[in-house]
């Protein structure tokens, strides 16, 4: 029987409560098998099979990759793993995957009114342009009446429509034959610099890429890891390429010599504070905190940008939505008043 694919609102849920148990005290193994109790029959034969991958000694993170789980939860586990703050991590992961579910939730919220007004106002402008407002102007220039501004912004919006459109395709085509001729070629940290020169998404990506690197890092400190350990173990972990490829060089860079917070301004991925946190925490000795608090502060930069990314979006649909609506009835009852005004 076909596995159905854990959502990732199931998948954080399912972490907040191994960890929430965790911090109770309870075993991995028994906090799965009490969380199974309250999942559906489907979800508790894969947990049971998790179980029994447990037993034969296959790491949490494994068994999570077998069912399916989102690599960035997988990597908070496998980092859990190393350092033994198993609850926390789990507790800290799944609190973010929950994060961007709620954003992505909120934003489908905010766009699915607007953008039935959208359908609906292309169809009333559709029937307007083509059918009312062409036998309306045929009326009115034979009566010597001049277009309005309305009628103009209409007949302007008509023409200029469908060059956006064609514009818009023509980019969408460009930036995929870009991403699958040059883009892939380029290596995992080269296209990071690349993202986040994207404006607004690139910014958010930054601060997520600061956030996972830091709390991670953070919680191999604070498990009694070196930094050159913990970086052996950002390496290792396969699944991240990314985080593999960033410790990689990180740890060749501070073998030839280089400080930690001048590879760390070098990568252009991460916040530009970041560096100064990473020096500033060297030298009072609690590099581990500095960190714990400067990923939290990603989170929370990000949640406001987020935030007031969503507050903008939907007055500006409406905005343009409504003018356009007022353009098009105005268009044909402007005239209409100036003919009455002449009886």
């Amino acid at each position: 029987m076909k596995k159905r694919k854990w959502s990732m609102n199931e998948q954080s849920s399912f972490l907040k409560r191994i960890g929430e148990l965790l911090a109770r005290g309870y075993p991995i193994a028994a906090a799965i098998e009490s969380i199974s109790f309250h999942l559906p029959k489907h979800r508790k034969e894969e947990l049971n099979d998790c179980l029994e991958e447990l037993k034969r000694g296959i790491p949490f993170h494994h068994a999570l990759e077998n069912l399916g789980f989102h690599k960035d939860l997988i990597g908070y586990v496998y980092y859990a793993e190393q350092h033994g703050s198993f609850a926390e991590a789990l507790l800290e992961g799944s609190s973010l995957a929950q994060l961007k579910g709620k954003e992505m939730s909120k934003l489908l919220k905010l766009l699915q009114y607007p953008l039935l007004l959208v359908f609906i106002t292309g169809i009333l402008f559709v029937f307007v342009e083509n059918t009312l407002l062409p036998r309306f102007t045929t009326l009115f220039t034979s009566l010597g009446l001049e277009a309005n501004f309305f009628t103009k912004v209409i007949y302007t919006f008509d023409n200029y429509f469908p060059i956006i459109i064609e514009s818009l395709l023509g980019i969408f085509s460009l930036t995929a034959i870009y991403y699958y001729y040059i883009f892939r070629k380029f290596s995992i940290l080269k296209q990071r610099e690349l993202l986040v020169r994207i404006p607004i998404a690139g910014r958010i990506l930054k601060l997520l890429f600061t956030h996972y690197f830091s709390i991670q890092l953070s919680f191999l400190l604070f498990g009694g890891i070196s930094v050159s350990e913990a970086l052996l173990l950002f390496e290792q972990n396969e699944r991240q390429p990314f985080y593999s490829q960033l410790g990689k060089m990180i740890k060749l860079k501070l073998v030839s010599g280089e400080q930690l917070e001048s590879i760390i301004a070098s990568f252009s991925f991460f916040e530009k504070e970041f560096s100064m946190i990473v020096r500033h925490g060297q030298e009072n000795g609690k590099l581990e905190q500095e960190l714990l608090f400067f990923s939290k502060h990603c989170v929370s930069t990000m949640e406001e940008m987020i935030e007031k990314c969503l507050k903008t979006i939907q007055p500006t649909l409406y905005l343009f939505i409504g003018f356009l609506v007022v353009s098009m009835y105005l268009a044909i009852l402007l005239p209409m008043f100036h003919l009455l005004d002449g009886i």
